[in-house]
């Protein structure tokens, strides 16, 4: 497992498409070439930009749908992936190719950079997630709009988060995807890494409010979600006894369910600030105290839709106005099925031990739907789809059979011949869903294993043109409802 040598909180930091390492804010960047074994590697020749900008992964591959990053995590953990994209004309286009990002069997999102790469500026996409296996995987994907282009990708974060970040989420069954988090009042550059210990972007947010700026000494981890100590010396407030209204983010939200915090902290120890929160016109919170020491205020689940207007209102006996000073925002976002995990570990095991195999072979062998790894098809209207079918025929594979492929107990076809598959065929008893086996014309040796006999849909097993010793078992040659060819 790789991990960066710095302070920041462990994970893993590509630089994609990069030969070497990088250094960016304090945090070390490798290579991404230990992660994905697909794509090409490009240099950006722009001058003046970040050091994680200046190098590129796409994947010109076109008979591929999806490319994947896989990474060995630990199972259960809480994680922040983020991903980074700047297109700078490396292809010689105008406009930067759009695609998706998938996240083991669960779509995210779409990636759109063409506002910002029309401004000059790169983007990025964040998302929580809890890691479900031992092995997490990240694809870019192909869609309707992709058309001649290539997907890519600059940078590629996945950082451990401590487990009571963001805790009142289920994250067995949602993640979270990062709308906008904003340090309000604040001018100048992005929070982030050492300031923020997982590197979180805080980025300015200021308005016609007045805003402040503050000494503060509060200690992060006493608030809930540990916000940087940095977001705290700015804040947004009226200069006046008056009601704080605020539209963040500046831009239209779509209709759904999201997570909101907001932070507050009060360096006039002397006054007496009470205010009452809405949103969009419904009572987020009523006479909350801002004190020196600082408050988290946060909704895990709560309907917006189009502009957001947070409104502070002082209480009736308040001296000062109100004063915030960060939020978070975060779309609750289903997290959908994946491969029932035992098929998915097998075919990540065949997929290891076979050469030449398709280069899609990674990630969910079955999910999103209409992803499934070529040559797979997969049971439907399943949370955990099984592996029903591997049709790689013909296609120049090399290498051998692991044994514990007849753990793919919903295996229906098997069709691997014309390839150069050696070894022994595998025991296959427990495949009692098995119809076809189709692996003539490979380089087999050994024995017809007896087990096939004991497979009661069985109707085809084809073995000819192998090197394949002992004839046909017994338990085959009193079956006369089974077509054998040897």
């Amino acid at each position: 497992m790789h991990f960066s040598h710095n302070v920041i909180s462990k994970g893993f930091f590509l630089s994609c498409g990069s030969s070497s390492d990088i250094e960016e804010n304090g945090i070390k960047y490798i290579s991404d070439d230990g992660f994905i074994s697909v794509g090409n590697k490009s240099a950006l020749k722009e001058t003046g930009i970040h050091p994680l900008l200046t190098t590129l992964r796409y994947f010109p591959d076109k008979s591929s749908r999806k490319y994947c990053y896989v990474f060995h995590v630990i199972k259960g953990a809480k994680i922040l992936l983020r991903t980074t994209y700047y297109y700078g004309g490396y292809d010689g286009g105008k406009d930067p190719p759009v695609f998706d990002q998938i996240i083991d069997g669960t779509k995210w999102s779409t990636v759109n950079t063409k506002e910002d790469n029309a401004n000059g500026l790169s983007s990025y996409y964040e998302i929580i997630v809890l890691t479900q296996t031992k092995m997490f995987s990240f694809c870019l994907a192909r869609n309707n709009q992709t058309a001649l282009g290539s997907p890519f990708i600059n940078g590629l974060e996945l950082i451990y988060l401590t487990d009571s970040i963001y805790n009142a989420t289920d994250f067995s069954k949602y993640a979270l995807a990062t709308v906008s988090r904003a340090s309000f009042g604040l001018v100048g550059d992005i929070i982030r890494y050492p300031d923020d210990e997982y590197n979180r972007f805080w980025q300015p947010f200021t308005d016609p409010n007045s805003a402040v700026q503050s000494q503060s000494n509060v200690i992060s981890t006493e608030f809930w979600n540990i916000p940087p100590v940095k977001a705290f010396v700015s804040s947004l407030t009226t200069s006046a006894v008056t009601p704080l209204s605020i539209k963040w983010p500046a831009f239209v939200l779509p209709s759904s369910n999201y997570y909101l915090a907001l932070y507050f902290q009060d360096n006039r120890v002397n006054n007496w600030r009470v205010v009452s929160v809405s949103v969009n016109g419904k009572p987020f919170i009523n006479n909350l105290n801002v004190t020196a020491k600082g408050v988290t205020v946060y909704a895990a689940l709560w309907p917006l839709n189009g502009q957001t207007e947070i409104i502070l209102t002082p209480s009736s006996d308040s001296t000062i106005g109100p004063i915030v000073n960060a939020g978070e925002l975060f779309q609750i976002f289903p997290f959908g099925g994946r491969t029932l995990t035992r098929d998915a570990t097998i075919m990540e095991d065949l997929s290891r031990v076979l050469q030449n195999r398709p280069s899609d072979w990674n990630g969910d062998p079955c999910l999103p739907k209409g992803y499934s790894w070529t040559g797979v098809t997969c049971s439907e209207f399943d949370y955990y789809p099984r592996i029903i079918s591997i049709n790689l025929t013909g296609i120049g594979m090399s290498g051998e059979l692991p044994r514990n492929l007849e753990h793919l107990t919903a295996l229906k076809t098997i069709w691997l011949g014309g390839n150069a598959l050696t070894g022994t065929i595998p025991e296959m008893g427990l495949l009692k869903a098995m119809e076809t086996l189709h692996l003539e014309n490979n380089q087999f040796i050994g024995q017809i294993p007896q087990s096939l006999g004991q497979l009661p849909r069985l109707r085809e097993v084809f073995v000819q043109n192998n090197k394949l010793t002992g004839g046909i078992p017994e338990s085959l040659r009193t079956r006369n409802d089974v077509i054998v060819k040897i």
